[in-house]
């Protein structure tokens, strides 16, 4: 594949009334080939639906909200399509790659590398907001002006982070178990010395809880919802919550921050409250 442009379908299924598809293509951003999926409702047939792009977490793929998160059935009732992309480049053959498994640099974080030698094909911020968008937008049956983000985990940092760093491309906004805060966990710290330079000031680009700090007017005046189980194990030293909250509450920005007796860091979790955020999501793109 060289045209970036041409969609090559590897599958699809029909589900719940509308189609789950599986595409790749040849990536100018990456400069590797990419994968991603999309759910399109049946409401998609009439003409452009409203929709999410879904942000996975380590060890995930394109194929993981689609598999796992019981998100189609909701979604198909709603008109929402789902757009959901890899969580990082493959195949570079760099040494370290394989340590995506593991939070060490080769997982995506959803950045844009500067450091060598990863600023060659670790370009994710610009594959999703500068090629993703804009290609699933203008060959697929989707609505570029109703268009929300929300991910797990590292995908939810991406969500969070994608949102607050571009203004105005996405209308609504929610995550699951989020890396809030990832200049003070030991997962952000270890991908930010490898992706970025060591000044701090790159690091808060990439950082949540600093973003909104930063923030003049609430940024999303109809809400941001985040979902936190209590029995997650990465809760205390990982993902930081209670640093997105407290930089919300500083500028006024409406936050529902639920927090799960019981539940942990997986897509039981998600599962279960997966549909509050399709509903969320659709109030907001619709309103």
């Amino acid at each position: 594949m060289n045209n970036p442009d041409e969609l090559e379908l590897l599958s699809e299924h029909a589900c719940f009334g509308g189609v789950q598809r599986y595409y790749r293509h040849a990536s100018r951003e990456i400069g590797l080939p990419m994968r991603f999926g999309i759910y399109l409702p049946p409401q998609a047939l009439q003409g452009p639906a409203p929709a999410l792009m879904y942000l996975a977490g380590l060890t995930c793929n394109e194929e993981t909200l689609a598999t796992k998160a019981g998100a189609q059935r909701r979604a198909a009732e709603l008109g929402l399509a789902l757009v959901t992309p890899d969580t990082s480049p493959r195949g570079a053959d760099l040494p370290g790659e394989s340590a995506h498994w593991d939070f060490g640099v080769g997982a995506g974080f959803y950045l844009d590398a500067t450091e060598p030698p990863w600023n060659r094909h670790w370009r994710m911020e610009s594959y999703l907001i500068r090629e993703l968008v804009p290609l699933v937008v203008a060959q697929l049956a989707v609505d570029g002006d109703r268009l929300g983000i929300f991910g797990h985990s590292m995908g939810g940092h991406g969500a969070l982070t994608l949102a607050l760093r571009y203004p105005g491309r996405f209308k609504s906004l929610s995550a699951f178990a989020p890396i809030c805060a990832p200049t003070r966990c030991p997962w952000g710290q270890k991908a930010f010395s490898g992706y970025l330079r060591l000044e701090m000031d790159d690091w808060a680009q990439h950082d949540a809880s600093a973003l909104m700090a930063a923030q003049t007017l609430p940024p999303y005046p109809a809400g941001i919802l985040i979902d936190q189980g209590l029995a997650d194990q990465f809760l205390s030293k990982q993902l930081y919550p209670e640093a997105f909250e407290a930089a919300c509450a500083g500028v006024g920005q409406p936050l529902t921050l639920r927090r799960h007796t019981g539940y942990d860091h997986g897509y039981y979790f998600i599962q279960t409250f997966m549909a509050d955020h399709l509903e969320h999501h659709h109030r907001v793109l619709n309103s």
